[in-house]
């Protein structure tokens, strides 16, 4: 029988109080090389949970790639207890590429659990799944807004699952959103097998976002001392409003045309006062936009132009927004200003 206090992943087997890092082949490229992605392993000496942070599952993300480095980078704890796995970029194919699905125009997310004997992505899935996914006992996955999308920093977890909302909201993110996972998904498969994933969504596709990145560094931290993994803070801890919402859906486009918004992210949204606007562009014609219900703005789209049914705002309903909107200002204040390194060198400071 294995020994179980042995870390293995692919030909590595890590023991506790060790670190390293592992490449894991899925494939073999165009040019006849290795196709890898890379995984970084922090075992404490003391036993606990696993949690994995995963990023670049879709190319184009690059803050969760930057949270995922800065992890790296500045992790110092000698007295974790249980294991850190971090994936900086699992879909590296897309990442290279600059673009956010595979070469074959697949959604990585879209293919797990995975095949051994399937298309490049779907053995890239099958190899991070059973390698490192199914190893771990928590996962965090690290996102961005889709293409010519911005998200406010938001945490998505099914709360079903016994344990799910707790652990998703000592991540203290301005937003949880209860949310089912796309057939597919890296978070849904976890899910199904009993393992608290969540999603943290911040930012636009192919930027860099300071503050997305330093509320992730700054989550992380808070889950890793909610499971024991790391000593509680000698100072005391900041309490973070977070607004938990059921549900959310998108408010699209009354009409065609050119598109304003008038609300910025993170703002109540009332079916009483507008929160866009779309302009005719051949006249002075403008078409206010309403919301359906009272809720918390947490996406938007940054497309100028607009067609009648595109989607414009996401908003996730809350039934004291205006209370919420000023727990989330109040959260970014002290995220943004809190200048507290440990363990982590920079997880709030630039």
């Amino acid at each position: 029988m294995p020994n179980s206090n042995l870390l293995t992943i692919g030909p590595h087997t890590f023991s506790p109080g060790e670190r390293g890092f592992v490449e894991l082949p899925f494939g073999r490229s165009i040019l006849h090389s290795d196709l890898c992605f890379g995984v970084h392993v922090f075992r404490g000496r003391k036993p606990g949970a696993r949690l994995l942070v995963c990023a670049g599952v879709h190319g184009d993300e690059i803050n969760g790639v930057e949270i995922a480095r800065r992890l790296v980078a500045g992790f110092k704890s000698k007295r974790l207890s249980g294991d850190l796995v971090v994936a900086p970029i699992v879909n590296v194919p897309a990442f290279a590429a600059r673009q956010r699905y595979l070469p074959d125009r697949r959604d990585l997310n879209r293919l797990f659990p995975g095949s051994a004997e399937g298309s490049h992505g779907a053995r890239c899935a099958y190899v991070f799944m059973t390698e490192v996914a199914a190893t771990c006992t928590h996962v965090i996955d690290l996102h961005t807004a889709s293409n010519n999308r911005t998200n406010l920093p938001q945490l998505r977890i099914d709360f079903s699952p016994a344990g799910n909302r707790d652990f998703a909201g000592a991540f203290g993110a301005p937003v949880v959103l209860d949310s089912k996972s796309p057939p597919g998904s890296l978070r849904g498969e976890l899910t199904a097998l009993g393992k608290p994933s969540a999603v943290y969504e911040a930012g636009a596709a192919m930027t860099l976002d300071m503050p997305a990145v330093r509320y992730g560094l700054n989550g992380i931290n808070n889950v890793m001392r909610h499971l024991g993994m790391l000593a509680p803070t000698k100072t005391r801890a900041k309490k973070h409003r977070t607004a938990f919402c059921k549900k959310s859906a998108w408010l699209r486009a009354p009409t065609g045309g050119i598109f304003r918004a008038l609300v910025p992210l993170g703002r109540a949204a009332s079916p009483d006062s507008p929160v866009g606007i779309v302009a005719d562009p051949f006249s002075a014609h403008e078409t206010p936009v309403y919301p359906d219900f009272e809720g918390i703005i947490i996406g938007r789209t940054n497309a100028p132009l607009v067609d009648e049914g595109d989607a414009l705002f996401h908003i996730a309903s809350h039934r004291d927004a205006g209370s919420a909107e000023q727990g989330i200002a109040a959260s970014a204040e002290a995220v943004l200003s809190d200048t507290e390194e440990a363990p982590f060198e920079d997880s709030v400071v630039d």
